[in-house]
């Protein structure tokens, strides 16, 4: 198990920042997960990790030891990349144990490593093939020991499913959770997909332009995400947002108006806003109740339903053009072109300020 630490982490390409500052503490042990869209910086601090690229401001540390100044190779750290990266020329047993070879391993100690490693990961039988024998998870599960061989104090995973299809990627989250459980140590997970970051992570640290926007656990993040941001990334289908502004304070009371008419009254203990000021509603498609009779409720039409029998996805129109997603537990007879009502409660509901940030909601 290994602590990581980043201290004012800053990446800079010629005269474009790319990473602002990081300050981030891993406790051993800990699956992080950085999460965040295309371009938002997630690989380039997983490459300063693990020594790819130089920082070019702060300091990291693992185990309260500056690593930053030491080549990928002395800090103990080991990468599963995108691309599998496997030789092709070679065995799977090859391929697990070249580390080893490299590092002059005896022969009887490189058997014991990889015989464990394929145990682990179910590649036994498989150890005397090469790689284009492999399906697409089998020459992952080749990546992975390959990293698991060298005994690394941190493992670093650079979007490793994406090249998987949907169920096998589903089979791989499974399988990297109990390896996680199984080896006990710091693993590192960069992916652009929100339901692998909160399947997987015990901690997840939400990014957007090369800025950290979140730490937390996930379900932390759904629940009281820091910003617009973070709700609108967090969560699947994604909020649904509403621009409004607040007509009427009285006390702690807020009365808020929303571009499509609706007005509902919340309470707002420590928040200082002003009459005018501008807020963002945010519910999620689940907080969406249709034909039952709520604190707000909203008229639309719907443009798409998608009955899964198990549940139903409502996409609606409102008057004024606003799309709305609606996640209905179940089964519900609604046609497309159909006019409906949902409602909400404001217990429910997230608040955005004027800056996007959190408003604590007290009923």
């Amino acid at each position: 198990m290994a602590q990581i630490e980043l201290r004012g982490v800053t990446k800079q390409f010629g005269d474009v920042k790319v990473i602002h500052g990081a300050d981030l503490v891993i406790e051993g042990n800990e699956f992080v997960v950085f999460v965040g869209p295309s371009g938002c910086g997630k690989s380039t601090l997983l490459r300063l990790l693990s020594g790819l690229e130089e920082q070019t401001a702060g300091e990291i540390y693992i185990d309260g030891e500056r690593i930053d100044h030491l080549p990928p190779a002395k800090r103990g750290l080991a990468m599963v990349f995108q691309s599998y990266a496997l030789y092709p020329h070679m065995t799977v047993f090859e391929n697990m144990s070249y580390a080893l070879r490299v590092a002059k391993k005896s022969k009887a100690f490189i058997a014991e490593k990889v015989g464990e490693a394929a145990e682990t990961l179910q590649l036994t039988e498989l150890l005397d093939r090469k790689p284009k024998a492999l399906s697409g998870g089998q020459r992952q599960r080749v990546a992975i020991g390959r990293a698991i061989v060298r005994d690394p104090r941190v493992f670093l995973f650079d979007e490793p499913l994406s090249n998987l299809d949907a169920k096998l990627r589903v089979q791989m989250r499974i399988e990297l959770t109990n390896l996680h459980q199984q080896l006990k140590t710091t693993m590192i997970y960069v992916t652009h997909d929100q339901v692998e970051a909160m399947t997987m992570a015990d901690k997840i640290v939400v990014m957007r332009s090369g800025n950290i926007e979140q730490v937390g656990a996930p379900l932390e993040l759904f629940k009281k995400p820091a910003n617009k941001f973070v709700a609108g990334f967090i969560g699947s289908p994604a909020m649904n947002f509403f621009d409004g502004h607040v007509t009427k304070i009285d006390n702690q009371y807020h009365q808020i108006r929303l571009a499509n008419g609706v007005e509902f009254v919340c309470k707002l203990s420590n928040q200082k806003l002003s009459v005018n000021d501008r807020v963002h509603l945010g519910l999620r498609p689940e907080s969406l109740t249709p034909n039952v009779k709520g604190d707000g409720t909203f008229k639309g039409t719907s443009s798409t339903v998608e009955r899964l029998g198990a549940q139903t996805y409502i996409y609606l129109k409102t008057e004024i053009g606003e799309d709305i997603i609606v996640h209905h537990l179940g089964d519900l007879e609604i046609k497309s072109g159909e006019s409906i009502e949902v409602s909400f409660n404001i217990a429910e509901c997230h608040l955005f300020g004027p800056d996007e940030q959190r408003i604590e909601i007290d009923g």
